[in-house]
């Protein structure tokens, strides 16, 4: 049966060269009265000490919370993460090579939990191949300490796939919203699921321990069998956390509705102000297909459920997260993984079965780099590291890709005048580059699969063929040469027949899209 115990107590059960495994989705599921005890008991005693950190997604506020309690020298040897970008102090630590440090796909790292779990050798996919994880490139080692190969490239029915390896979990760490008096766990509250129970499971069959984070207590066998998502036969320790460290989200207080108890009318939801994120959601909106299965990812994609919902399409599109939520509205920033109003909420693991699978139609990501060959980078610039979390297993895998961004960044602005883009500054950084840092995504092998690829920026939309981007539409107001061609430092080629992007992107009104993009269903 499982032990009450005090967050500190529970730091103390982690022994100094532990793998230590976490939870957790930006804010959300994330065990942060644990964490944050993990890092007063290293400072206040110096132990434990060398522990290796696993975990999927990025989990933390990019200053104090979730992973950066752990951004300590000595706290760690090594870190698999999916994601960086939102624990600066374990970023820090890597590029100061003061840990080994890797990364893997997001949805690799989920599955390799169940690998653990049943005592399988590890996880072979195809997720990775051709992407910074693939070892022939840089195995997602992220320093020059990093040396142990965790990633083999193998053939098997004369195809090529990635073996991510398994290891030992000795302590896993999770959250829950109840617990029962026989360790019992549900999560009514919680905004996903996540991979609780995967991990849960590798801590046990490792011969490690479970400890869980709730914000209540109920009497034994009062919680509804079918709501128990962890069964008390996994956990040996239970911490209840006070209100300000069990938040929902790390964007703020509880809210219902992305939890399932109430549903939001959608005059509920923001609208975005007319500037280039906007127009950038506007245009990737017009590649929506209704009844399809949608991702969106991170940063400039987010508008595009804004831009559907303001367009009348909120009802007509089935918009999913890889953290579990599938349905409603997902939200950005902090709140990123949750969904407002969603129809189910599904492990982070059988999430990512399903777009590995390829069960996604379309889905929007991020581009944070792009070069002339059709590659993305989302992941690492110069010494910065962001991880891609589960964007590889996203982009390697959905049907259709709509890569969405600013052409410059750094000092952009822009204003609208009479349904025509100005450029009232030009940003200080390109971000089309002859060669992008880092692989993310690549469009060698999109090519080669027949992918079809759309990359949209404010001023001008490319698309991928066999010999790299090449551009077809131009934003009205925007001189072609001066504003796009002589800022690229490559020539691109340009389709014959280049459009200009609908002069409706760029009113303030709604665009009354949506009969256009209802009348997809019937083509």
């Amino acid at each position: 049966m499982a032990e009450f115990i005090s967050a500190i107590a529970a730091a103390r059960l982690i022994s100094s060269g532990d793998t230590v495994g976490i939870s957790g989705f930006v804010g959300c599921g994330h065990p942060e009265a644990i964490t944050k005890a993990i890092e007063e008991i290293y400072l206040a005693e110096g132990k434990p000490q060398h522990l290796t950190l696993v975990y999927a997604a990025g989990q933390g506020d990019g200053r104090e919370k979730g992973m950066n309690h752990f951004g300590h020298p000595g706290l760690l040897k090594r870190v698999i993460g999916g994601h960086w970008n939102l624990a600066p102090k374990l970023g820090h630590l890597a590029v100061e090579e003061k840990i080994e440090a890797y990364n893997l796909p997001q949805g690799v790292i989920v599955h390799l939990f169940r690998a653990i779990a049943g005592h399988k050798p590890g996880v072979i996919t195809h997720v990775g191949l051709k992407t910074f994880v693939d070892p022939r490139l840089q195995g997602g080692k992220l320093n020059a300490l990093t040396q142990e190969d965790l990633v083999e490239v193998i053939q098997l029915g004369g195809k090529e796939w990635l073996f991510y390896k398994a290891f030992p979990v000795n302590i896993a760490i999770i959250r829950g919203t109840t617990a029962d008096e026989r360790g019992n766990i549900s999560m009514e509250k919680e905004a996903m699921v996540v991979e609780a129970l995967s991990l849960a499971q590798a801590a046990r069959n490792s011969g490690g321990k479970v400890i869980a984070q709730v914000e209540r207590v109920t009497k034994a066998g009062t919680i509804d069998p079918k709501l128990v998502k962890i069964p008390g036969v996994l956990v040996d320790a239970i911490v209840v956390a006070p209100a300000h460290l069990h938040e929902q989200t790390f964007a703020g207080d509880y809210n219902p509705a992305l939890s399932g108890e109430i549903k939001l009318p959608d005059t509920s939801l923001p609208t975005l102000p007319l500037d280039e994120r906007k127009i950038v959601a506007r245009r990737a909106a017009y590649e929506l297909i209704p009844h399809t299965n949608i991702n969106l990812g991170i940063g400039s994609p987010e508008g595009v459920a804004l831009v559907a919902a303001e367009e009348g399409l909120g009802d007509y599109l089935n918009l999913s997260v890889e953290s579990g939520p599938t349905g409603g509205v997902p939200l950005g920033g902090l709140a990123f993984g949750a969904a407002i109003n969603p129809e189910a909420i599904i492990d982070q693991a059988y999430q990512f079965d399903f777009y590995d699978g390829g069960g996604l139609d379309v889905a929007f990501l991020g581009m944070a780099q792009l070069d002339r060959r059709g590659n993305v980078n989302v992941s690492k610039f110069g010494p910065r590291i962001a991880g891609a979390g589960g964007f590889i297993n996203i982009s390697q895998n959905a049907k259709k890709l709509v890569f969405c961004g600013s052409f410059t960044t750094n000092g952009l602005e822009v204003m609208i005048s009479d349904g025509k883009l100005v450029i009232k500054n030009e940003g200080k950084v390109a971000k089309l580059v002859e060669q992008v840092d880092q692989i993310t995504y690549s469009g060698e092998l999109g090519a080669a699969n027949g992918q079809p690829v759309i990359y949209v920026t404010e001023r001008a939309v490319f698309v991928l063929t066999r010999e790299g981007i090449q551009l077809t539409e131009v934003a009205p107001g925007i001189d072609l040469k001066t504003q796009v061609l002589d800022l690229l430092p490559f020539p691109l080629p340009v389709a014959p027949n280049v459009k200009t992007m609908d002069e409706r992107i760029f009113r303030p009104e709604p665009m009354g899209i949506r009969d256009r993009i209802l009348a997809k269903e019937a083509d």
